[in-house]
């Protein structure tokens, strides 16, 4: 079944390789460090923008659940008892959102970092540190989410957002 489209899946992967290398360029990186910044940053409000016109499994209004659903979920996952979803489920989808938000204020700041007003400001490089720091744990944490949610529903998420497509639903799936 089809569930993520083009967008969705180079979005993905290119933020995934823009925030990595802008974190391996971080130090002496110089203007590859800022054009690199800059695509993750381009991906990132182009990939929010999506999210609100993009298709159905792209859209933040199939996959971002209202904080009683997500931790009724949470507790779910932590039973064993976790639905399947075809697109994000509740974690993930906040995942999503957190990622999307933190690489956008990472990037915005590292940009503010470039400018005339801003050359210089420490407090601005500290966030911009932060916020890019902040990455790492939120990035291994979506990754054991995709790691343990592929070998609960016997789904290779990974294969998926190459080829957009998962298994089809079955009876008990949340699509």
């Amino acid at each position: 079944m089809k569930v993520w489209d083009g967008f969705v899946r180079v979005a993905h992967w290119t933020l995934a390789s823009s925030v990595i290398l802008a974190w391996a360029t971080h130090e002496g990186g110089g203007r590859w460090h800022e054009w690199i910044g800059y695509v993750a940053l381009a991906t990132a409000i182009l990939r929010i923008l999506w999210g609100f016109a993009g298709s159905r499994y792209a859209r933040f209004a199939q996959f971002v659940y209202a904080p009683k659903t997500t931790l009724a979920y949470a507790g779910s996952v932590l039973k064993g008892l976790e639905p399947r979803y075809i697109g994000h489920n509740p974690l993930g989808g906040w995942m999503v959102v957190v990622l999307l938000l933190t690489v956008t204020a990472s990037g915005f700041t590292g940009w503010l970092f470039t400018t005339d007003r801003f050359w210089g400001e420490e407090w601005l490089e500290e966030l911009h540190g932060a916020l890019s720091n902040a990455l790492l744990p939120l990035v291994a944490l979506h990754l054991a989410g995709v790691i343990f949610t592929s070998w609960k529903h016997r789904e290779n998420l990974v294969r998926a957002m190459f080829t957009g497509k998962k298994r089809d639903p079955s009876a008990t799936d949340v699509s």
